[in-house]
């Protein structure tokens, strides 16, 4: 049986036949036929959540469950203010999360439109310029430098195209192609007479007839596969749901103890003490944990959204504090993805690119050559061109070479183009004394062609040598005198050499700076390209990635090692270099398995996978595919390392101040438990009315809580090592700092509740502990700013929203106290300036031991130090 022929196996007629296309392309009525048929030339990003489906996600939360069935009990019971309450909260939590997530979207949105591209299509015999989306198969495109490839398709016509496909393939260098079909099977990069949507022009002409559209194409096909990788949850989520489940069980149990005691100890009514622990369950539970973090995570996407970070999944911000390796790629985020002249020689001497003069006459042969023997253009408007031709042309442009007056004074009369076998260019100029013949090349090649003596010969290839060890890519330059324009490749022989001259992409200034910070903070920063394992390490060894005791290696090495292998090798490498998809993803699991959060950057079709199997996906935003994008957690809209490492103490900030406002809840709840506790084993009136609870949880809950979120962000915490995976919220220090705070605070309550109780009785009493714990905790929010004190310092009065809150949160107590007619309301009774001066001692009095206790502790840590 006759096996059918793929696209690249055919010849021009069975293309044409098969495809039923033309060499005039398609009529406007036949391309809308076909687009009606094929379906517009575009990537489906998936079925995307409604908003109402956002935000009933935003319920899917243990404590928020808990916090439902407790408002479904009070409304049952009759107890209509705390289910209002209660759902109050966490619907405000749930509106925030979904106005961040659209927010997020909308970002994305923008980033597409302005990035859609468009193509030349011949259609009714004529070149036209349409949208991406609306190229159809069997449509003729045609091709120039600096294009995008709009779809995959076979070329008709190739004059020395070169392709830029690492979006798609991971190839660093652009692909040569050429038009003659291929027998037999061929990879995909080795399809040489196929282009493929995502790939863009870098050098030479084409046309190519369109052999498949959208999900049809290659990039369609890794985007399909997309759809089957899972996300990780970040260690805040994880956390938190732990927390949650945790701390619900523990409130309920404690709750079911003091309802028992109350109904058979204190043979209270059933309903009433059922009511209180309901009560006092929604008052232990912190429900404005949720909207806190929302609140708190969303401002750190606004402050990155301005530091050229977009965030796509809200928990990325608090997932990237937590990173403990960022496997980056070179080019454009370490790099300035700008290749540029960094030295030359000539004449016997290498300088400097900054020494380069044009007037200098020994050098002008030299760099008049590199400019002319060059098809780049360098505009106002951008480059276009080959990256190491648009050097070249920007050599000459920055010291005093103009490109257009140089080619007009010089004009081209013919060439012989680049081809990857010959490793040569030439291009034939008229001079005012005859014709003069520049080529570029090789420099092993093109010293095969040059008339040189052999002492001359060695000191090139020497410098050759030196500057191939620094990283640099090396052309040479050679010239000759002709007689005739119609050149031939044996004009290629006999040349005089000219000089070499030496490109890299630099680093980006910030980068050095950004790898240093990296380190003191304890991430391990690792480079993994596809470039040439030479050039990745002498940029790794300037911006201090490579270092003593870690080594640079090709993704070819780790092929055959075994996960368990590879594992126990990552730590010593630091640098990977000719890398492709799948070593990436292998490099990635395997810091995983050692315990590690791993953040992962990539702009190309072929990084989406390892994007989504890293903790925290890092997409380029310029540079970027959109598939790329749609896998990442962040977008970087500069395409810089640097940006990532903001991001990493942002999310290191987030994260403390989570925790401050967690310390905060649970320490002033535990006061109220311990509190209602004591009175409950002792026989004593119940110190508090169920409304005193829901007023302590609606204003010295949430307001302060919502303001130490806030606590303006420091740069210590980029001198801290990353927290393990494994590390909850609730770890031991955490625990005794609650328990330790919530006893002190809960002191000044019981004590407060005592000299009521013997002043004016239970109502007295019940008042006293209910004013006593709402100013301590108003007080307590600035024991939760540091783990040092802050009593006496600036620090005290650096966050202005918790100023604010306190401020906000004394005068209300104030009103409830002082006000008549709010008395019966909140269920309290007058006072004296006595018993209110002890309120105010008791309270800041709690404050001031608390802020003694952490003078002790830091005292005894730097004994310990």
């Amino acid at each position: 049986m006759k096996m059918e022929k793929t696209v690249w196996q055919k010849n021009r007629m069975e293309l044409f036949r098969d495809l039923q296309g033309s060499e005039d392309g398609l009529t406007g009525a036949e391309a809308e036929r076909r687009l009606e048929k094929y379906g517009p030339n575009e990537l489906q990003s998936g079925k995307r959540k409604s908003v109402g489906r956002i935000f009933l996600e935003q319920f899917a939360d243990f404590l928020v469950i808990i916090l439902i069935l407790a408002a479904a009990v009070s409304a049952a019971l009759g107890d209509v203010e705390s289910m209002i309450v209660i759902l109050a909260v966490i619907t405000m939590n749930a509106v925030l999360g979904t106005v961040q997530t659209v927010k997020a979207t909308a970002s994305l949105d923008s980033l597409k439109r302005m990035s859609a591209p468009t193509a030349k299509v011949l259609r009714d015999g004529a070149v036209r310029q349409v949208p991406g989306r609306e190229v159809t198969v069997g449509d003729v495109v045609v091709l120039e430098a600096g294009d995008s490839v709009c779809a995959d398709g076979r070329l008709l016509e190739c004059a020395s195209l070169k392709c830029a496909e690492s979006a798609l393939t991971g190839e660093s260098l652009p692909v040569e192609k050429a038009e003659a079909e291929i027998s037999g099977d061929a990879a995909l990069g080795d399809r040489k007479n196929m282009v493929f949507s995502g790939s863009f022009v870098t050098y030479g002409r084409a046309r190519f007839i369109v052999t498949s559209v959208g999900m049809d194409t290659e990039m369609g096909k890794i985007a399909t596969l997309l759809k089957n990788t899972e996300e990780k949850k970040t260690p805040l989520q994880e956390s938190l749901d732990q927390f949650g489940r945790k701390l619900s069980i523990g409130i309920l149990a404690i709750c079911a103890i003091i309802f028992a005691v109350s109904v058979f100890v204190r043979r209270e009514d059933v309903m009433n003490a059922f009511l209180f622990a309901v009560a006092l369950a929604v008052a232990a539970i912190p429900e404005a944990l949720s909207s806190i973090v929302t609140i708190v995570l969303s401002f750190g996407t606004q402050k990155m959204a301005r530091e050229n970070a977009i965030i796509r999944k809200l928990q990325a911000v608090e997932g990237l504090g937590s990173v403990s390796v960022i496997c980056s790629d070179k080019t454009g985020t370490l790099t300035q993805n700008r290749m540029t002249v960094k030295k030359l020689y000539t004449a016997g001497r290498v300088l400097t690119a900054g020494e380069a003069d044009f007037r200098d006459p020994v050098q002008e042969p030299l760099l008049r050559t590199a400019l002319l023997c060059s098809d780049a253009t360098v505009s106002e408007d951008g480059e276009v061109g080959d990256p190491t031709e648009t050097a070249l042309v920007r050599l000459g442009e920055d010291h005093g070479f103009d490109e257009g007056n140089t080619r007009s004074r010089w004009p081209r009369i013919t060439e012989i183009p680049f081809d990857s076998d010959r490793k040569l260019m030439s291009t034939v100029h008229e001079l005012s004394g005859g014709l003069l013949m520049v080529t570029k090349g090789a420099v092993d090649v093109l010293m095969d062609r040059c008339v040189i003596s052999p002492e001359e010969r060695a000191e090139v290839e020497k410098v050759n040598r030196q500057f191939s060890g620094e990283g640099l890519r090396v052309l040479a330059f050679a010239c000759k005198p002709l007689e005739s324009p119609a050149v031939t490749l044996a004009d290629e022989d006999g040349l005089t050499f000219l000089g070499l001259i030496a490109m890299m992409d630099p680093p980006r200034e910030e980068s050095k700076a950004a790898v240093a910070e990296c380190l003191a903070a304890g991430i391990r920063p690792i480079m993994i390209t596809g470039d040439h394992k030479i050039t990745a390490s002498a940029i790794a060894r300037e911006i201090g990635i490579l270092t003593e005791g870690t080594e640079a290696v090709e993704g070819a090495v780790i092929d055959g090692m075994s996960d368990e292998e590879l594992r126990e090798f990552v730590p010593g490498v630091s640098v990977y270099a000719r890398v492709s998809p799948e070593h990436k993803i292998r490099i990635v699991r395997a810091w995983q398995d050692r315990g590690n959060l791993v953040a992962m950057t990539g702009d190309g079709v072929n990084d989406a996978p390892a994007l989504k199997q890293a903790d925290i996906g890092v997409a380029m935003g310029v540079t970027g595919t959109e598939v790329a994008k749609d896998a990442a957690g962040m977008v970087l809209t500069d395409d810089n390392f640097a940006t990532i490492v903001k991001a990493v103490k942002n999310g290191r900030n987030v994260y403390a101040n989570i925790k401050r406002a967690i310390q905060f809840l649970l320490s002033g709840n535990a006061a109220g438990i311990l509190t209602v506790l004591y009175a409950s084993l002792l026989g004593l009136p119940v110190p508090f009315a169920a409304v005193h609870l829901l007023f302590i949880n609606l204003l010295t809950d949430s307001l302060p809580a919502i303001a130490l979120g806030l606590e303006p962000h420091t740069d210590a915490v980029m001198r801290e090592k990353p927290r393990p995976r494994s590390e909850g919220i609730l770890t031991r220090r955490f625990l005794t700092s609650v328990a330790v705070e919530g006893l002190v605070i809960a002191a000044a309550t019981v004590a407060a509740f005592h000299i009521g109780l013997s002043a004016g009785g239970a109502a007295t009493g019940s008042t006293m502990a209910f004013a006593t714990l709402c100013l301590s905790r108003l007080f307590h929010g600035f024991d939760c700013k540091s783990r040092r004190p802050v009593l006496l310092t600036r620090r005290f009065f650096s966050n202005k929203f918790l100023l604010g809150a306190f401020g906000l949160g004394a005068l209300l107590l104030g009103l409830v106290l002082l006000v008549p007619a709010l008395e019966p309301l909140f269920k309290v009774v007058p006072l004296t300036g006595g018993l209110v001066g002890a309120i105010v001692g008791l309270a800041a009095g709690s404050m001031v031991v608390i802020q003694a206790i952490k003078a002790v502790l830091m005292l005894r840590e730097k004994r310990a130090a």
